[in-house]
């Protein structure tokens, strides 16, 4: 089963090597992971996708929620959710089939970003499955570049925030001998 996790975490240096040793040292695969700061520039989201039965994330949220900087954790994977991710793809588009890679494009609401005589690149944003669909439809044509961001995730019906200013209550958690880890509210 595909899981989800939401990690609200420090922002600054050494956070994602911390987090992502503590999947390698574990033996689990993350399968996508995307990092970037939140409202609260002193916070990170992670968004980490893995595979794996209801043991593996039971065992993950208790590893994450026991690293010093992580501010809270939540699992989105049964929660009623946005997901997207973003695709860039190079594709190879001569005169004679660039109207057919259009026509796929504009089906999928992507974007042409770039144009030469060659290739186009194209920028779609969705679900997985769309996005997947996506590049299946323009293999054909010849890709000759892919790059993509992995799913991020927001829970439609809880919020997953740091309570006001994190820094210095984290700072004092951390003096006592504890870390202020909670899931999402719902």
């Amino acid at each position: 089963m595909v899981h989800i996790v939401s990690a609200l975490v420090e922002n600054h240096f050494g956070v994602l090597a911390r987090v992502s040793g503590l999947f390698s040292a574990r033996g689990f695969n993350i399968d996508s992971l995307a990092v970037g700061e939140t409202e609260d520039p002193t916070v990170s989201r992670m968004t980490i996708v893995v595979h794996g039965d209801q043991r593996v994330l039971d065992q993950i949220m208790k590893q994450l929620n026991k690293l010093i900087d992580v501010v809270k954790v939540a699992d989105l994977s049964n929660d009623e959710k946005i997901e997207r991710e973003l695709l860039l793809i190079k594709v190879a588009a001569s005169i004679q089939n660039r109207a057919d890679v259009m026509q796929i494009v504009n089906t999928f609401r992507g974007k042409i970003v770039d144009v030469s005589p060659k290739s186009i690149v194209v920028e779609v944003t969705g679900s997985k499955s769309k996005v997947d669909a996506m590049l299946e439809l323009l293999r054909p044509f010849g890709v000759k570049e892919v790059v993509r961001t992995g799913t991020v995730a927001l829970s439609r019906q809880s919020e997953l925030k740091a309570e006001g200013s994190k820094a210095p209550a984290v700072s004092s958690a951390k003096k006592k001998g504890r870390s202020e880890k909670v899931t999402a509210k719902k």
